[in-house]
């Protein structure tokens, strides 16, 4: 099985566990908040895609695109 990269808004590569943070602010589907520009986002979880990662904001569990994610 091939390994998954998954690069940031900046081409760094990211890993299971890294933390991120949101370089815009996005509306969230189906939950009527907006995540803010500059939030800090803990142990992401890679996934099957490699332009996406599972994480938990605000008791939430989300996936985000890594197009909108710095890595800290």
């Amino acid at each position: 099985m091939e390994a998954i990269i998954v690069k940031d808004s900046n081409g760094n590569l990211l890993n299971d566990g890294d933390s991120v943070i949101l370089i815009k602010s996005l509306k969230v589907k189906g939950g009527g908040t907006t995540l803010k520009q500059g939030t800090l986002i803990k142990k992401i979880r890679l996934t099957d895609n490699e332009e996406e990662v599972d994480c938990k904001v605000d008791g939430m569990s989300i996936v985000l695109k890594a197009c909108f994610l710095k890595k800290k």
